[in-house]
């Protein structure tokens, strides 16, 4: 249990996250039109830490509301976007989608570099973004955090979507299309159990943010293509990991059912000077398991690699005391 865990346990009287905290605009960024998430300072302000937060496949920015709260009230500054093609930004052009992202987040980077230090994290398809941003962004960067990311020892789920289309394309040729309603139905029991470590504590509001990109059947197959094309990609997403030079902390999650702990393992193996922190109690989306660890985990971080030398020992300890 965490030490925001724990004053929550301690006071159940205590009221929630305040969810004003969080400030909704539209801004552009490589041509494409986004939402913005974002708390702490309006202005730039000298010496200040920017936290930018990317969300995974099929999520959005929503994803972070929690942490963004638990964040705000801590202290930082943090900007969380939909990535191009998710949530209300615009979509996609044709073609592979990982370079279209490289740009939108280098031109996130650009602007948000005028607020002060920026430690660029992501989740999933996020961490797949902040790691290729880690060894290729012209702007500056302080440090990363991966969450999950894909493509290093996936789960089989994963592996299956990109090495055997044919039940997909079966799927999408079928005479007799499925109704929605089923499409929505089997989506809303799937998601709460991919994404969660308990599904239990799902919350309806954030699963019916992932079931509405499935409002049907050809939603569901276009969804499930383009996921395909994902993984293919992701082949060769990460030829520049030995490039990194900034701190990079890898957050893995043990009851992760779509990017094993493995894969976090790997990827720290392959970053000798990474950080690693397994949580055997985190699912593939640790912001719903546990917005108040996650944003306590990213702000310990962002504290070792912004301030004097003698922070980072005492940031280092408490990532060893995380991990084990």
């Amino acid at each position: 249990m965490t030490a925001m865990q724990r004053e929550k346990a301690a006071d159940p009287g205590a009221p929630a996250a305040d969810p004003d905290l969080v400030r909704v605009g539209q801004r552009s960024y490589a041509g494409v039109r986004t939402r913005v998430l974002e708390v702490g300072p309006r202005k730039s302000k000298r010496g200040v830490t920017r936290l930018v937060l990317l969300h995974g496949y099929c999520d959005s920015a929503d994803t972070w509301r929690p942490a963004l709260s638990e964040l705000a009230e801590a202290g930082f500054s943090a900007i969380a976007v939909d990535l191009p093609g998710f949530g209300e930004a615009e979509p996609l052009n044709s073609g592979a989608m990982l370079p279209q992202l490289d740009r939108f987040v280098d031109a996130l980077l650009a602007e948000q570099a005028r607020f002060g230090k920026v430690i660029l994290a992501g989740n999933s398809l996020g961490g797949t973004m902040s790691l290729r941003a880690a060894y290729s962004s012209r702007h500056p960067i302080a440090g990363v955090i991966s969450v999950a990311a894909p493509g290093f020892a996936d789960t089989w789920l994963v592996r299956a979507v990109g090495r055997y289309p044919l039940p997909l394309r079966l799927a999408a040729s079928l005479p007799l299309p499925v109704p929605g309603f089923l499409v929505r139905t089997i989506a809303g029991y799937v998601v709460p159990r991919l994404l969660y470590a308990d599904r239990a504590i799902a919350e309806a509001e954030h699963v019916g943010r992932f079931t509405s990109l499935f409002p049907d059947y050809r939603s569901a197959t276009t969804r499930l293509d383009q996921a395909r094309h994902l993984v293919e990609e992701l082949a060769e997403a990460y030829e520049g990991l030995d490039r990194i030079q900034i701190p990079l902390l890898v957050v893995a999650c043990g009851k992760d059912r779509l990017v094993s702990a493995a894969s976090g393992r790997r990827l720290h193996s392959l970053v000798p000077q990474s950080r690693l922190v397994v949580r055997d109690d985190w699912g593939h989306c640790p912001q719903l398991d546990d917005p108040a660890g996650l944003a306590e985990l990213f702000a310990y971080f962002a504290a070792g690699v912004t301030h004097k030398r003698k922070s980072r020992v005492r940031v280092a300890t408490t990532l060893d005391a995380a991990a084990g």
